[in-house]
């Protein structure tokens, strides 16, 4: 059913843009920042094989080093990119590496709440391989909803991947047999 080999597409521009647009409300501090070795480890964990990141990143002219070389140190390939004022070079980029996926047999996890990428992620839910997408659950577009039932699986960074090392001043909907007031006092 499935490669031995899971992709992992990083949106990294539209993770940290929900997290400080939506959920801080502000620019956030380095250890409210995503743990991306954690989304790593758990690609790897989840499916039981090996995981090539690649971390989609959008430059003007300099390469911001201190980041690439912190992704590549912990095993992620960095895909820093260029355009016009005009272009989504990290949107463009990731559909076009996800058509590339298509063509093949391997797994593949996109860490993103882009509803761009929809038709791409529903040509790859087939039954050939595993497809996930990677977000914030109340943030991610709510056309993924529509392709569960054909086998996407979706994870929480926060609540799933576990991929903060604070809390995040989220709301959402809890299950009445969640619930602890000790959570909210």
């Amino acid at each position: 059913m499935s490669g031995s080999l899971t992709y992992l597409l990083v949106d990294g521009e539209n993770i940290d843009a929900t997290l400080g647009m939506s959920i801080l409300g502000r620019r956030p501090q380095p250890q409210e920042r995503p743990r991306w070795d954690r989304l790593l480890r758990f690609a790897e964990d989840v499916w039981d094989q090996p995981v090539q990141g690649l971390f989609f990143l959008a430059v003007d002219t300099d390469l911001p080093m201190p980041f690439v070389q912190a992704l590549t140190s912990i095993g992620y390939r960095p895909i820093p990119l260029t355009g016009t004022p005009d272009q989504k070079v990290v949107d463009i980029a990731i559909q076009r590496t996800l058509e590339e996926i298509e063509r093949r047999e391997n797994d593949v996890m996109l860490a993103s709440n882009d509803g761009d990428f929809v038709p791409q992620v529903e040509a790859l839910v087939s039954g050939r391989r595993r497809v996930a997408v990677l977000g914030f659950e109340e943030f991610r577009n709510s056309r993924f909803n529509a392709l569960v039932s054909r086998g996407l699986e979706c994870f929480d960074l926060e609540h799933d991947v576990d991929a903060f090392t604070v809390p995040l001043p989220r709301i959402k909907v809890i299950p009445i047999d969640e619930f602890d007031p000790r959570d909210i006092l």
